[in-house]
């Protein structure tokens, strides 16, 4: 049995971080039916949902139906699965809970599933519940009218630690604390993650071989803190935090700049972002790394002061899909190019010649006495080492 089947909750008392998410919860099953006949818990992944709703199930003697909203493709499986258990009453139990996980699973490939899913809970006679990991997307417009909101927030590092402590206590594991805070922040919120990973720690002989979860902060947190928030004495480390570098960086905010600016702030934020672009050439043809700095800083402090006031409004950031896939194949070619060039030199044949015998070439550039040899960068050994 693993850890997070073992040590799942079993009532609202063991649920931790979320007080505010719980009594709003409490409150719309016992006041059932009110305004609304169906609520969203919308959260990050591991922040405890599904446990919430069962746990709420347990002390409220009620039934629970769940059902995974990827499995409900079209309106006939939505009205066949959901609809007669939505009029039915229980047979053994005091009530009935229908609770519809990962709702976000629905897509707008699916045929009439979401508007029929909208009809249901207007008609049902018992409660619905929906868990989401992002229910902001605009297809759920409607269904967010038809849905009380409850907000699930992303657990404190120092509560995860809290739950590891406990749990590595009742399995006699013994591991130092400075180990289960690394662990603690590494989840970034999510409890099952953790305690999955404490499990793998227990089972494991050397702890370095642990896979690290995410180390740098996610792309998406940091865009909100630039593009949200005014700029201070933390802005311009931000991006030391993302796995990215600044030109990967620099097409994240191209792409979301306009979804969440308007107006002068646009003009003002992509003044300061084609300045960057200015100094990133300058670096790249004259090999002036100094001016990074600057750079850098005209990507953060210079994008975040183009606003005024601190935004409040949801937005869904976008991924620069083709820019970014032509911008890493043009990457990976100036990589072959130069490795190319290098060894054509040494070797005094022609670059054309050496790009296109690269495939057996690149196994004889993976000695690393051949490298020094050529004086590659760590970037084209990298990228020699990839295959």
């Amino acid at each position: 049995m693993t850890l997070t089947e073992k040590y799942k909750p079993k009532n609202l008392n063991e649920i931790k971080g979320q007080d505010e998410a719980v009594e709003k919860l409490k409150f719309f099953i016992k006041n059932f039916p009110s305004r609304r006949k169906a609520v969203i818990l919308n959260g990050p992944a591991g922040s405890g949902k599904t446990s919430l709703v069962h746990c709420l199930a347990q002390e409220t003697n009620s039934e629970i139906l769940e059902l995974n909203a990827s499995d409900l493709r079209n309106r006939e499986e939505i009205e066949n699965i959901i609809g007669s258990a939505s009029q039915q009453q229980s047979l053994f139990s005091k009530g009935k809970i229908l609770l519809i996980d990962e709702v976000d699973g629905i897509t707008k490939d699916d045929r009439g599933g979401l508007p029929e899913l909208i009809r249901l809970i207007q008609t049902t006679k018992f409660p619905i519940i929906l868990t989401s990991n992002n229910v902001w997307d605009r297809k759920f417009s409607a269904l967010r009218r038809k849905a009380e909101l409850i907000q699930l927030k992303e657990l404190d590092y120092k509560i995860i630690f809290e739950i590891l402590k406990d749990l590595s206590e009742k399995e006699n594991l013994h591991l130092k604390e400075d180990l289960l805070t690394s662990l603690a922040i590494k989840a970034r919120g999510d409890v099952r993650a953790a305690i999955n990973d404490l499990q793998t720690i227990s089972s494991e002989t050397s702890h370095e071989d642990i896979h690290e979860r995410d180390k740098e902060e996610s792309i998406f947190q940091v865009l909100k803190q630039i593009l949200q928030q005014l700029p201070n004495h933390e802005t311009l480390w931000l991006y030391d935090k993302v796995n990215l570098n600044l030109d990967e960086i620099l097409l994240w905010l191209e792409k979301n700049i306009p979804l969440e600016y308007n107006g002068k702030e646009i003009y003002k934020a992509f003044e300061a972002l084609s300045k960057a672009d200015v100094f990133r050439g300058r670096i790249h043809r004259q090999q002036h790394w100094r001016f990074l700095v600057y750079q850098n800083f005209l990507m953060s402090v210079g994008v975040s002061s183009a606003k005024k006031q601190v935004k409040t409004s949801f937005v869904s950031y976008e991924k620069p899909s083709r820019i970014l896939k032509i911008w890493l194949i043009n990457q990976k070619l100036k990589k072959k190019k130069n490795i190319s060039e290098k060894y054509a030199k040494y070797c005094h044949i022609s670059i054309k010649k050496a790009m296109k015998d690269f495939p057996l070439i690149r196994q004889i550039l993976k000695n690393e006495q051949v490298q020094q040899e050529l004086r590659l960068d760590e970037e084209e050994v990298e990228f020699l080492n990839q295959s």
